[in-house]
């Protein structure tokens, strides 16, 4: 005796713009908007290197003066001047590498890059994404996730693997807020969350963000920065002006006493 089984065909619906907006109201659609034009359509990043206008793309997280997450917006749309001026922020983080004899990892910026191209600044500087890992309203969410972002920009720049810089040996120090022009078109307002880790590493540099690393000690850093002869990132300079050799020293021994600040410090 054999049976014959029935399939129902159902119909499918149609996927417009207004159908998924009226199903999921929660959409940001600022997203789409921005990048409608983006890569090698956009005629901001006309002749850029590609995969650095493709990294262009990203989504980074939009915030208020008070470090609140807002909304997203394209790394592009949060890097132009044009916006900066009208007081667009986003949220970014600066990690610190140093060795087990308590050398800082400094790295040199790909020509290739479209922001602060050819210039020398601390191990690794980037954004955490508009994504669940690295996103957050609270400050413990959001340092979480910048430490994610950290450990994954480490490999993606410098080739050094997770295993080596696991997330629980990050140290948060504290935030910095601040604005900086790289040229006519493009510049950085970022609330800037500032990492140490102590761990010897493996490189694999990635020659389309970084074209020189160079480990150093305080003396030598100082010493850079007196000859005068190397260009540095303005957040570099910044953070190195301030508290940045005061916490070299108690890198092994008092750190503590720096670490999980609440207060944003401004540096306008």
């Amino acid at each position: 005796m054999s049976t014959t089984a029935t399939i129902t065909q159902t119909e499918q619906p149609t996927v417009t713009a207004q159908n998924i907006l009226h199903l999921f109201p929660e959409i940001n659609t600022q997203l789409a908007e921005q990048t409608a034009n983006s890569a090698t359509r956009d005629a901001d990043l006309a002749g850029y290197d590609e995969e650095q206008i493709r990294l262009m793309d990203e989504v980074c997280i939009v915030l208020d003066e008070n470090d609140m997450p807002i909304g997203s917006a394209s790394k592009k749309v949060c890097h132009l001047m044009e916006n900066i001026n009208k007081g667009l922020l986003h949220r970014a983080f600066s990690c610190f590498l140093f060795d087990s004899q308590n050398r800082l990892l400094l790295q040199q910026r790909a020509t290739e890059k479209i922001t602060f191209p050819d210039l020398w600044t601390n191990t690794c500087c980037s954004h955490p994404l508009g994504i669940p890992t690295e996103t957050g309203s609270t400050l413990e969410a959001a340092v979480a996730g910048t430490k994610r972002a950290a450990q994954r920009k480490l490999d993606q720049e410098l080739g050094i693997k997770a295993s080596q810089v696991p997330i629980d040996d990050f140290k948060f120090l504290t935030r910095i807020h601040y604005k900086a022009p790289s040229d006519g078109k493009w510049g950085e307002h970022e609330v800037d969350y500032i990492l140490f880790i102590k761990a010897d590493v493996d490189l694999d540099v990635n020659p389309n963000e970084v074209q020189d690393t160079k480990y150093v000690t305080p003396d030598e850093l100082k010493q850079m920065f007196k000859e005068g002869q190397l260009q540095f990132t303005p957040w570099f300079k910044l953070i190195c002006q301030t508290m940045m050799f005061e916490w070299w020293e108690h890198l092994d021994s008092g750190l503590e006493k720096y670490m999980n600040e609440t207060e944003i410090r401004r540096m306008l």
